[in-house]
């Protein structure tokens, strides 16, 4: 291999000290061989040719073309060659790498000056034989910026002021050679000063001014009021004004940001443009009376939206509104904008634009931070990239000990799972702020990935304004207290630099005082009348009533054509045998010839939604086919593994279908799914469980944002949840899908609870979702073994003539005045009792199932109930143990809706810690007690 490899190279086309570009060049090749010179291209796949035949490692070829540049570096060397030629030169060019790698641990971006990172010695010219090396000595830089050839001083100077300033840049962990190439490029071609027009700098202290005049004026006006000010980390104003602009010339047309509740009110008023008016009104508590219904929430939690002018036309602003717990917004955040993504075909993820800014504590602390950046480049999930801003603190609420905080050097390091680039900053260079924020938004619309500013400062206060910062960090706030707020940093910079005068920097301030005063919108860019005409009118939504009618039936023509669409395939498919014989199945089921099951049922409503216009989005970790092997959306090419999706065949221009088998998360898939449908009120957005205890893991979502959206922020939400819930024997963690808790958050007809059991019934409860102007979250506890029950069929007429049934009664003929015990129940239980009463033959016993347990559809079970005026006895029968299913929650619903005033009658399992027993055999003797109790047996 030696001498073909040499002879190849015979020609010379580097100088030897420039080996290490060789080095690079084939790596760049083996990822794409596209990606390199044709010249270079054809000698590289002469080497694979020979390397084929030898069966070398890639690593012994690298290594032979560094030795090739070594051997040729001694031969010029020995002829009196150039400064490549010289032995040092690999050595600096092993400097310039150690920069790019490790210049961050060494940067200044900590205004306070309190990091002490052990000096890398790896930055050392004596760690490369260099100490002793003239300075004015010339060099090859290699691809470093600037001439071909400079000396070891302007090397150093170069490498510091890139690598070593004020930004600390982490970018060599990505593999991409191109994304890593772009970045070393930006950083090293900018000026180390990162200079900016007078203009921009008035501009940038313009926005430190309102940062800064904001927090003062509400700290004399409110004294010890909570505001969570941004005062150390004021650069965020700035950077986001200048971020916006510099997003709308680049095309941006939507930004929507999510964020907790440091800086936020400092965000709303200076950078969304609320009118301070209003935020000194919520202060003095004067919007205390809010709509009925609706509780309100604490300022600094609020959402708001508005659109200002940037040089590249209007950019619509929307900042989400966020509960306390801290990251959870930020997947909310992306639902969004997929959800504004697919509404303006923006496929190109560059006219909507996210902006996710956290805590430090919280970026490197919430766990949901991490299944976000795994969401994001996947399918169902893909916005283009995120921005991330980290307003780092350098103290968690009262921790600040780095090792109690984190086990990483950075918070930051989460990032580095999606190999996404970090750019430390520090917060008292405002100048330096801008540039990476504007070097951010260019890496993160080029390559579509995500990016990450650490934004270094402080937190001027403690945890809130009356907290006592010194109590637990008193070395930090004693230094804190001395230092210069960022504002006063830059204003004398740019005095001292001639930029400014000391007058017209003072009037910067007078200006934003005098707005305060008037209390109108300081955001002078803002456009009060702007019409987007991607927004989304939710007019007809509001105010609608769960009783509000629902016309879900279908007609026979457009059974017969949709039933055929959705068992239709391509004849050349080739189709696993249980899914052929399934799909075989349902053409019978579509021409009548046998009754028509769960995922018959189910897959056509969603037939119906997009026939009628509406869109359907499925999210689950097995949703495709079914998690009991039911559904079977996707179809898969058993020989190329290609996927047919027959939803997506209904009709030509047909509405959006969207199936996603999800990553294995349940908080921020969810939240993802909450966030698209506060942004899609006709799109049909379901979250389903595989199996319904796994939406435990997202109970912050379903208590913060679905529950109770619409009562604090007036945020409608039509997301539907689908949790397998049943008592199958399958042990504590697969039985049940909480039932209660979500009774137990019921309130205000916040959210719909429905326990369907039949396959017309989930058809119509499907439909009625989107049908109905009803925008309310739908909570549905689905079947398992009843998706292939026997009994648990629909026929054709069901769906042409019926409705959904709140609540449904006796279906066996037998006379209602024989009626003397009643047994109310929902789901699964329901069939088991059925066999159980034909079994025994207790024509006294009548059975009504509730499908609805909230809103409790009074009317329907009380005129149900009253049918059998001869029954003393009222029983609720449920699986679950006594203190959970639906007893504790709705026993006051049942009492009501019984006639008699003797009270229900409980049969169920005793109460219980867990959900369900672990063995098969007690569950049997369980199920058959409570079934038997249930109907008056022994």
């Amino acid at each position: 291999m030696k001498n073909g490899l040499e002879a190849m190279f015979a020609s010379a086309y580097l100088s030897g000290g420039s080996a290490a570009y060789l080095e690079e060049l084939y790596e760049q090749y083996l990822e794409d061989p596209q990606s390199v010179d044709a010249e270079w291209r054809e000698k590289f796949d002469e080497y694979e040719k020979v390397n084929e035949k030898t069966e070398v490692p890639h690593g012994a070829i690298r290594e032979h073309f560094r030795q090739i540049g070594l051997n040729r570096q001694k031969l010029a060397f020995s002829q009196g060659g150039d400064a490549a030629a010289d032995p040092k030169q690999v050595k600096v060019l092993h400097l310039i790498e150690s920069y790019r790698a490790r210049g961050h641990h060494h940067a200044k971006i900590d205004p306070l000056g309190l990091w002490k990172h052990p000096y890398p010695t790896d930055l050392s010219l004596e760690a490369y034989d260099l100490g002793d090396v003239d300075p004015n000595k010339k060099f090859h830089v290699g691809n470093l910026a600037g001439p071909e050839q400079q000396s070891l001083k302007e090397i150093v100077e170069r490498l510091e002021s890139t690598y070593c300033g004020s930004i600390g840049a982490e970018f060599l962990h990505i593999n991409d050679l191109e994304e890593r190439r772009w970045i070393q490029e930006k950083l090293e071609s900018a000026s180390s000063s990162h200079k900016f027009r007078n203009e921009t700098k008035e501009k940038i202290l313009e926005g430190l001014t309102a940062a800064e005049g904001l927090e003062k004026y509400l700290g004399s006006k409110f004294p010890g009021a909570k505001r969570f000010s941004l005062e150390g980390g004021d650069s965020l104003i700035p950077m986001m004004r200048d971020f916006i602009n510099q997003a709308g010339t680049q095309g941006t047309k939507e930004i929507v940001i999510g964020m907790a509740h440091r800086g936020r009110l400092n965000m709303l008023v200076n950078v969304m443009g609320k009118r301070p008016e209003v935020l000194f009104d919520e202060f003095a508590g004067k919007n205390a009376v809010v709509e009925e219904g609706n509780s309100g929430d604490v300022k600094y939690h609020m959402g708001y939206s508005s659109d200002v002018e940037t040089e590249g036309g209007p950019v619509h602003l929307a900042l989400a509104f966020n509960p306390s717990h801290l990251e959870i917004v930020s997947p909310v955040v992306l639902g969004s904008v997929r959800a504004r993504q697919e509404r303006r075909n923006d496929t190109d993820c560059e006219q909507v634009v996210p902006v996710l800014i956290h805590g430090d504590s919280a970026f490197t602390g919430q766990g949901v931070v991490m299944e976000l950046f795994n969401m994001s480049q996947a399918r169902g999930f893909y916005v283009g990239g995120s921005v991330h801003l980290v307003i780092n603190n350098q103290v968690g609420f009262t921790t600040s000990k780095i090792f109690d905080t984190r086990s990483t050097a950075y918070c930051t390091d989460v990032a580095k799972m999606v190999e996404a680039p970090v750019f430390h900053v520090n917060g008292d260079d405002p100048e330096a702020v801008l540039y990476v924020t504007r070097l951010a938004l260019e890496f993160r619309n080029k390559f579509k990935k995500d990016v990450v500013i650490d934004l270094v400062c402080y937190r001027r206060h403690g945890h809130n304004e009356a907290d006592e910062p010194n109590a637990t960090q008193p070395i930090m706030y004693q230094k804190i207290k001395k230092h210069p707020t960022t504002r006063k940093v830059y204003e004398d910079q740019l005095i001292s630099e001639g930029s400014i005068s000391k007058e017209k920097a003072k009037k910067f301030v007078d200006d934003y005082r005098d707005l305060l005063d008037k209390g109108d919108s300081v955001v002078l860019n803002r456009i009060p009348t702007y019409k987007n005409e991607f927004s989304v009118d939710w007019s007809p939504f509001v105010g609608q009533s769960w009783k509000s009618p629902a016309n879900t039936a279908i007609s026979k023509e457009a059974f017969d054509r949709l039933a055929e669409r959705i068992s239709d395939y391509p004849e050349d498919l080739p189709l696993q045998r249980q899914v052929k014989k399934l799909m075989a199945t349902r053409k019978e089921m579509a021409k009548g010839e046998v009754k028509m099951d769960w995922g018959f049922a189910e897959t056509l409503a969603y037939a119906t939604l997009l026939d009628e216009g509406f869109e359907v989005r499925l999210c689950g970790q097995d949703s495709g086919r079914g998690t009991f092997f039911h559904r079977h959306a996707v179809l898969h090419d058993q020989e190329d593994a290609e996927v047919y999706i027959p939803l997506q065949h209904i009709k030509e221009d047909q509405p959006l279908f969207t199936v996603i088998d999800s990553v294995l998360s349940e908080e921020a898939v969810m939240a993802f799914e909450y966030g698209y449908s506060t942004n899609e009120p006709n799109s049909m957005v379901i979250w389903e469980g595989q199996f319904g205890d796994f939406a435990n893991g997202a109970q912050v979502v379903i208590d913060q944002f679905i529950s109770s959206g619409e009562q604090k922020w007036g945020r409608l939400s039509g997301l539907t949840l689908f949790l397998p819930h049943g008592y199958e024997g399958q042990g504590p963690e697969h039985s049940s899908a909480r039932l209660e808790r979500f009774l137990q958050l019921s309130a205000e007809q916040n959210m719909q609870v429905v326990v369907p059991s039949t396959p017309a019934q989930a058809f119509h409860m499907i439909r009625r979702q989107m049908v109905r102007e009803l925008r309310k979250p739908l909570i549905v506890m689905t079947p398992k073994s009843l998706l292939r029950h026997r009994d648990a069929v629909s026929s054709i007429e069901e769906l042409t003539n019926g409705q959904f049934l709140n609540a449904i009664d006796e279906i066996d003929q037998f006379d209602k005045k024989k009626v003397a015990r009643v047994v109310m129940c929902s789901g699964k239980v329901y069939y088991d009792l059925l066999k159980k009463r034909r079994d025994e033959k207790l024509d006294h016993v009548a059975i009504v199932r509730i499908e609805q347990l909230y809103p409790f559809p009074h009317e329907e079970v009380q005129n149900i109930l009253k049918t059998y005026k001869n029954a003393n006895t009222f029983v609720w029968c449920q699986e679950e143990p006594k203190n959970q299913g639906a007893w504790y929650c709705s026993r006051h619903n049942l009492d009501d809706a019984v006639p008699s005033k003797e009270p229900v009658i409980f049969a169920g399992r005793a109460a219980s810690a867990a959900p369900a027993v672990g063995y098969a055999s007690i569950h049997n003797e369980q199920q058959a007690k409570l079934i038997n109790d249930a109907l008056g047996l022994d």
